[in-house]
């Protein structure tokens, strides 16, 4: 086996799990799952049937993530946050052939507690804040807030706020990349 699972943890057959990634106390991989190399999922995390996740992706403890979730690599899933799979669940009313398509881009950060509605797209690197419920598509680099999640700025891809000058150039603190704004389209100036 070339990834690590804690004796606790369950991983059902059918699962494709890559090289170094670790899953803790109480997990439980369903069947049929992807999961890239060097992924780190907590304490109590479940994943269920044919979800995808890149490499590099970090779960923290008690989130589920449910099928038709893609995660890109390099995805941060802070503690406790949640996704759904269904817009208007019944318990009466078997909907799993009504599964909505989500995807968390490229190094798109998910901060503790946030709701992501199901059929949404997270841009790549965009940072969805501690508590936000996002109800629509985000785009790349975005910062958003709130309940319902409003953006509120742009962030580089270390997770810095960006602060664009008057002709749409910011640079990022920790790196000194250049990112450009235009047409509210953020894009790193290579």
């Amino acid at each position: 086996m070339s990834y690590f699972a804690h004796e606790s943890a369950f991983v059902d057959e059918g699962c494709t799990i890559g090289e170094g990634t670790k899953i803790w106390h109480f997990s439980h991989i369903m069947s049929n799952c992807t999961i890239g190399p060097k992924c780190n999922i907590g304490q109590n995390v479940v994943i269920s049937p044919e979800v995808e996740l890149g490499a590099n992706v970090k779960i923290q403890n008690n989130v589920s993530i449910y099928t038709g979730v893609i995660c890109e690599d390099d995805v941060f899933l802070g503690p406790s946050m949640v996704f759904t799979n269904v817009i208007n669940p019944r318990s009466a009313v078997n909907r799993k052939d009504q599964y909505a398509k989500t995807r968390v881009k490229k190094g798109a950060s998910i901060g503790a507690n946030a709701t992501i509605v199901c059929g949404h797209d997270i841009g790549a690197y965009a940072f969805i804040g501690a508590g936000a419920v996002v109800t629509k598509n985000i785009p790349d680099y975005a910062l958003v807030v709130g309940n319902p999640a409003k953006q509120i700025g742009w962030v580089s891809e270390y997770g810095h706020r960006l602060k664009f000058d008057e002709s749409g150039i910011a640079f990022c603190p920790e790196t000194n990349q250049q990112y450009e704004l235009k047409n509210h389209v953020v894009a790193r100036i290579k």
